[in-house]
């Protein structure tokens, strides 16, 4: 009893101390950004060139290939990492509604219905019946506090960051579709060039032949060819098995095989837009779905903290009924009966569980400011590589043409040089040889590019303003 006594006395002094460090908790400051205001100085030459802003650029507008368009439409309503995302969206949202109905009363209503019939003795006996109805809210807490109101607001940013994880699986999907499809593309093209190389080998080997049986050739020209003519059927076997590999990643993309397409565009039709713009890093970055989902989950750590820090406080408790009983059912409404009790409860001693709690919410939050840091970083480096990328391979694409170029005049002199008996053979085969080394090369920057530009536009957050739901929740 004493002890009950001592803890009696000092719950008004407890109750103070409490309400004074608990009653109020700091608003949530968004971190700076931890990146550069300006992009690095070897590409912000290109950051603001353009005029076209990827966050307001839908991929349609983006990606006009009608076959490239038909992949990434059947990939949305296929792809099976998209529905699970939108599935954890919806797990998200129900969650959120479960949290919210804990702010409401919960309000049963009761009938029972009892017949009891005793025997006295063997002469008498007595049946009693007996109807009851409750109407009852069974323990509303009033949350005066905000302890709810933080479990709910946490709750709905958790939902929110879901909505933008989705949205980042979406981006991430369309660009992923782009890429495959590009590269598909190549492989479609290299193996082209490499059959079309093939068929040449064998000509020249077939014309070698020819020429060594009227002593126009000699064996080691023999060998060249032969050694050629095989090392380009390897190298077809090899792109036909890359090829492959690069149509299974594109219908695992799109969810199975690809339904009938309309026709597409060849990898040099495609068109490389130039005009996107980077624009200034503290506009862009915070635009990025994946950066928002990070926002939202720091938010919702935040809210935590207060709910954490309001469970400290009393808890309001409110229970009320209305119910009726009568032996008959003609009358059971004539008469009832209610109840009100209002509960107040005042955490003294729990074994240091809500420090703990508060603890944990703190960390938490902690968890979620770094991670949003490093989010904003993340994407701040992949702008960044492809704003570099796409500099370089302009650079290297007007080289590989010039020395395409260059190859094809190379090949014309020596063939007219052989046709004219001043060189033999062997100097066709080798400016043969470079001129399809210079093909694939320039094939190779050509996917470079597109696929270059399909990854800025997934850095950039392409296509990705306009939802209202969580840019008016921020």
């Amino acid at each position: 009893m004493a002890f009950v006594s001592s803890l009696l006395r000092r719950a008004p002094a407890a109750l103070a101390a409490i309400l004074a460090g608990c009653a109020g908790s700091p608003e949530l400051q968004r971190p700076p950004l931890p990146v550069p205001a300006q992009w690095p100085a070897s590409v912000v030459g290109g950051a603001t060139t353009g005029q076209r802003e990827a966050v307001k650029t839908h991929w349609r507008h983006f990606f006009t290939d009608p076959r490239l368009q038909a992949l990434i439409t059947q990939a949305l309503e296929q792809n099976r990492d998209l529905r699970v995302a939108a599935a954890r969206v919806e797990e998200a949202r129900a969650q959120w509604g479960i949290v919210r109905a804990d702010r409401t009363p919960t309000v049963n209503l009761i009938g029972q219905a009892s017949v009891t019939h005793t025997q006295s003795d063997l002469d008498t006996s007595a049946s009693n019946r007996r109807f009851d109805l409750t109407l009852s809210a069974v323990s509303y807490e009033v949350d005066f506090w905000g302890r709810l109101a933080g479990l709910s607001d946490a709750a709905r940013r958790s939902f929110l960051a879901s909505q933008e994880a989705r949205r980042a699986v979406h981006l991430s999907l369309v660009a992923d579709v782009a890429t495959a499809y590009y590269t598909l593309l190549q492989m479609n093209e290299l193996t082209a060039l490499a059959r079309a190389t093939v068929t040449s080998r064998e000509n020249s080997l077939a014309l070698v032949n020819e020429g060594r049986k009227i002593g126009a050739a000699y064996d080691f020209e023999l060998e060249q060819a032969e050694g050629l003519l095989e090392a380009s059927r390897a190298n077809l076997a090899a792109l036909d098995h890359q090829r492959t590999v690069a149509m299974n990643w594109l219908n695992y993309l799109v969810g199975g095989e690809p339904a009938a397409m309309p026709p597409g565009k060849r990898l040099d039709q495609q068109g490389l837009d130039s005009e996107l713009t980077a624009g200034m890093p503290g506009e862009v970055l915070l635009m990025r779905p994946d950066v928002m989902a990070a926002e939202q989950r720091l938010v919702a750590a935040h809210a935590n903290i207060d709910a954490a820090r309001a469970a400290f406080l009393p808890k309001i408790l409110l229970t009320a009924g209305i119910g009726a009983a009568s032996s008959g059912l003609a009358s059971l409404f004539n008469a009832g009966a209610w109840a009100f009790q209002p509960v107040i409860s005042l955490p003294i001693f729990d074994g240091g569980r809500g420090e703990a709690s508060l603890d944990v919410a703190k960390a938490r939050e902690v968890v979620a400011v770094a991670d949003y840091e490093k989010t904003i970083q993340l994407a701040f480096r992949e702008v960044s590589d492809q704003l570099s990328a796409r500099a370089s391979l302009a650079v290297q694409m007007r080289a590989s043409e010039a020395n395409l170029r260059a190859q094809r005049r190379r090949l014309e002199i020596a063939r007219a040089r052989f046709d004219g008996g001043m060189t033999g053979y062997l100097d066709v085969l080798e400016s043969e040889r470079e001129v399809m080394g210079a093909l694939q090369i320039n094939t190779q920057i050509r996917r470079a590019q597109l696929e270059a530009a399909a990854s800025l536009y997934k850095a950039l957050g392409g296509g990705t303003q306009g939802n209202e739901v969580t840019l008016s929740a921020r």
